[in-house]
C-alpha cells in the first residue's frame, strides 16, 4: 500500500495547521451522532431489503477481506446477476460481432472493424488497439467463426483484469486503531449507498464494529442517506449540522473509533467537480488533519465510479488522482449501463486495483470484483 511521503512545512503551512488543529472539535464535546429518536428512521426502509441479522464480536470469523458468501448456490446467484447486470453492455458488443462476420477469413478489414466496435464499447483506442493486435497475431488469414471471436475477446479482456483484481482488506497495519477508508467520488454516482452496502456486509458477516463520518456537510440528502444505511448496518454515524468543517467530522469520528474500538471507519466526502478548487482543498485538509492522528491515515482512499458515465469516468479518475492518493476503484450501476466496457479501459490506463462492482440496489449486488467472470459475462461468453 501506498502511503503520502511526508513533505518539510514551509511557515505558512504550519500556520495553517495550526490553526486548523484550533479549529478541531474538543473530544469531550457532546455526542451529536445519534439519529433522532423521535422520528425513527427505520420508518423510512418501507423499500428497503431487512437489515440482516447481527453477529457478535466472539462468533464472527476471523478474516479482514471484504466478506463474500461462496455457497454454489450463492455464487450461482451472483454469476446470474452479473451476467444480467452487463448485458446491456455485453448485446452491444455480441451483436456488433455477429454484424462483422460476414466471411469466413480474418482480414485487415475485419480487425479494423472490431476494433472500431471495443472503441464504441467503451473500451478506450488504446486498449482497443491492443486487445485486436493481440487477437489478430496468430488468426490472420485463417477461418474464424463468431463464437472464437467472442472466446478470443474474453480471454483478452481477462488479461487486462486480472493484474487489477483485488479483494479490500479492512485489517488495520498497526491494530492501534480502526482501519480508515476515505470514500471519494462524484456527486451521484452512489458513495453513500457503497458505503452502506460495505458496512452491513461487514457487520453482518464478521460482526465488525463499524462507524461511518458524514463528511458530505454540503449536502442534507448524504447525511440522510447516511443515517438510513448506519441504522441498517448498526453502524454509529459520526455527523454534524450543514455546512460544517468536513475535516473537522473526520477528525472526531476518528477519535471516537478509536476509543469506542471500531474496527472500520468509512468516512464520506463531498464530490462537487464544478468546484475543482474547493474540493481539492477539501479533500487535501481531511488528509492533514488525519495525519496529525496517525501519519499512516486513511489506510485506503476509494473511488466510486459511475458505469453509467463511460468515458467521464476516464476523466474522474484522473482528477482525483491528482487530489488524493487513489488506492482502488469501485465500479457501481453495470446494470444500467451499456458502457461496462469502460472498467476494461480503466484497468488498462490506471492500473488501479478493482476492489468490488455493483450491479443492482440490494447489499448482495456489490460484490468481490472477479476478473474472469467479468470478460465472460461482457464478451457474451457462456461460463
Amino acid at each position: 500500500m501506498i502511503f503520502w511521503r511526508k513533505k518539510t512545512k514551509d511557515p505558512a503551512q504550519e500556520k495553517q495547521e495550526k490553526d486548523e488543529t484550533k479549529a478541531l472539535p474538543d473530544s469531550s464535546a457532546p455526542d451529536s451522532s445519534a439519529p433522532d429518536s423521535s422520528a425513527p428512521v427505520a420508518e423510512r426502509l418501507v423499500s428497503e431489503d431487512p437489515a440482516p441479522p447481527a453477529v457478535s464480536q466472539d462468533d464472527a470469523p476471523q478474516d479482514d477481506n471484504m466478506p463474500q458468501d461462496d455457497t454454489p448456490d450463492v455464487q450461482e446467484s451472483w454469476l446470474s446477476r452479473l451476467t444480467g447486470g452487463l448485458s446491456k453492455s455485453s448485446t452491444k458488443l455480441t451483436q456488433g460481432i455477429a454484424d462483422l462476420v460476414t466471411k469466413k477469413k480474418l482480414d485487415q478489414a475485419m480487425l479494423d472493424d472490431l476494433e472500431e466496435l471495443l472503441i464504441m464499447a467503451d473500451l478506450g483506442p488504446r486498449t482497443a488497439a491492443k486487445i485486436v493486435a493481440d487477437f489478430g497475431k496468430d488468426r490472420f488469414g485463417k477461418d474464424i467463426s463468431e463464437e472464437e471471436i467472442r472466446q478470443a475477446l474474453a480471454a483478452g479482456i481477462t488479461s487486462l483484469l486480472a493484474p487489477v483484481q483485488s479483494e479490500m482488506s479492512f485489517a488495520s497495519p498497526d491494530h492501534a486503531g480502526p482501519f480508515t477508508v476515505l470514500v471519494c467520488g462524484v456527486n451521484g454516482v452512489g458513495k453513500t449507498t457503497t458505503i452502506g452496502k460495505m458496512a452491513a456486509a461487514l457487520q453482518s458477516r464478521q460482526g465488525k464494529k463499524i462507524m461511518i463520518a458524514a463528511g458530505d456537510t454540503f449536502r442534507a440528502a448524504a447525511i440522510e442517506q447516511l443515517e438510513i444505511w448506519a441504522e441498517r448496518a448498526r453502524a454509529t454515524l459520526v455527523k454534524k449540522e450543514i455546512g460544517a468543517d468536513a475535516a473537522a467530522v473526520a477528525y472526531e469520528a476518528y477519535e471516537r473509533a478509536k476509543a469506542e474500538g471500531a474496527d472500520v471507519l468509512f468516512i464520506d466526502t463531498a464530490g462537487r467537480l464544478h468546484n475543482k478548487a474547493n474540493l481539492m482543498a477539501e479533500l487535501e485538509k481531511i488528509v492533514r488533519v488525519l495525519k496529525k492522528q496517525d501519519e499512516s491515515l486513511p489506510h485506503a482512499v476509494l473511488l466510486i465510479l459511475d458505469a453509467t458515465t463511460g468515458q467521464n469516468a476516464y476523466e474522474q479518475v484522473r482528477i482525483f488522482k491528482d487530489i488524493v492518493n487513489v488506492t482502488g476503484l469501485v465500479v457501481t450501476k453495470l446494470d444500467g449501463s451499456a458502457k461496462g466496457g469502460v472498467v476494461v479501459g480503466l484497468a488498462d490506463q490506471f492500473g488501479l486495483p478493482i476492489h468490488l462492482v455493483g450491479v443492482g440496489e440490494g447489499t448482495e449486488d456489490l460484490q468481490p470484483f472477479r476478473a474472469d467472470a467479468f470478460a465472460r459475462s461482457l464478451a457474451g461468453v457462456e461460463s
